[in-house]
């Protein structure tokens, strides 16, 4: 297909390219991600809904479309920008073609521009408003639609990625030699905890990690009270990830501040790690460019280890910002930003990035068991 597309971004700059998704447009912040492999789970990952996704590894497509990698059960991001699109899916477990599925789930997507130097573009200049328009192209019309978006503070997109009704997940993690077969369902009764996830964005990854660890899990829609909560009489309680403001979510931080107050174990990841700072007296502030992809060093400041982790957020906490009540526990090595914190009066902590490794990195076990430890302590 040699159908045309552009990028237009806020501040007037325009690539052309040529569509590899449906014909239309679509408008969102325009962020990049540094992983080389994962584009699967990026584009199905809730953390990337609103999102124009710039992918710096050139290549994609090579390895087609599995289902049972997405990390949702839907398209999340708001389109994606590549360079190269591969001619041939080559893997031996691929379902259907990247631009099959992006067409199938309406996803408008651009291929054949200079990455490069967009993320050069994002980097010195920080997140832009964009609009990918594919099909019948007006450049005019994209830079108008790119400067039409409202941007993200102060935005809630938990409300509209989480789950609507609560479901129980008790499968672990499966295997690549299995090709395409997901792993079956745990026996309650060989799951030691009952973790009431959440849902501001959860991704599938981080509920198979609960199960593989020992946890049975009922997921929650975002809006859920502490009262609805408690009622299930869980052992913890995982705050999940999310493409939200933090700050916009104030029906959650008034539920995590009574759940903690009422000293259930806690554990925040990516914004649910924002959203228990909230809770806890801290603030958050939208950062220039974000953090998005699977090689951002943090260093424990306990331990002093460095660990690899995978990270999509567009939101910090304030670290001058902790009251007594929250210390800080991880830092980021690329940028110094605060990355974890730990309630020095409650079983509850939270981490800036995502511990689970699929596609990601697999250095931050102890996360997990720090999350068994405080429940086991509770029981």
């Amino acid at each position: 297909m040699n159908t045309p597309a552009i990028l237009a971004l806020e501040d007037g700059t325009l690539f052309r390219g040529r569509s590899i998704g449906v014909d239309g447009a679509a408008v969102g912040e325009v962020c990049f991600n540094t992983a080389m492999t994962g584009y699967p789970e990026i584009l199905t990952d809730p953390s990337y809904h609103g999102r124009l996704v710039t992918l710096t590894y050139p290549h994609a497509g090579n390895a087609g479309m599995t289902a049972i990698d997405f990390e949702s059960a839907a398209a999340q991001a708001g389109g994606l920008i590549v360079r190269d699109l591969s001619s041939v899916a080559s893997s031996w477990r691929a379902e259907q073609s990247l631009p099959d599925y992006l067409r199938a789930n309406g996803v408008v997507a651009i291929s054949d521009i200079d990455t490069r130097q967009l993320t050069r573009i994002l980097r010195e200049g920080g997140a832009q408003r964009g609009c990918i328009m594919t099909g019948e192209v007006d450049a005019d019309e994209a830079l108008a639609r790119a400067r039409a978006f409202g941007g993200l503070q102060g935005v809630d997109l938990s409300k509209v990625v989480s789950t609507r009704e609560p479901y129980s997940w008790r499968r672990g993690s499966w295997q690549v030699a299995d090709g395409r077969a997901d792993s079956a369902e745990r026996d309650p009764a060989t799951l030691r905890f009952h973790v009431v996830a959440l849902d501001y964005g959860i991704k599938r990854s981080t509920l198979r990690q609960l199960v593989d660890v020992g946890c049975r899990i009922t997921v929650m829609p975002a809006q859920s009270s502490a009262a609805e909560v408690l009622a299930l009489q869980p052992d913890g309680v995982l705050l999940s990830g999310g493409p939200s403001d933090p700050a916009a979510c104030d029906y959650a931080i008034e539920a995590i501040r009574e759940l903690v107050e009422r000293g259930m174990p806690t554990f925040g990841l990516c914004q649910g790690y924002a959203l228990l700072a909230l809770a806890s007296g801290a603030r958050t502030a939208k950062m220039k460019l974000g953090h998005y992809g699977a090689n951002h060093p943090v260093i424990d400041l306990g331990t002093r280890r460095v660990m690899i982790s995978s990270q999509s957020h567009g939101f910090l906490v304030e670290e001058a910002s902790l009251p007594e009540t929250l210390r800080a526990t991880h830092r980021s090595l690329f940028d110094g930003t605060l990355q974890g914190i730990e309630r020095t009066d409650r079983p509850a902590f939270g981490f800036q990035g995502y511990p689970e490794a699929s596609s990601n990195p697999n250095d931050l076990p102890p996360l997990f068991a720090r999350f068994l430890e405080l429940m086991a302590q509770a029981n």
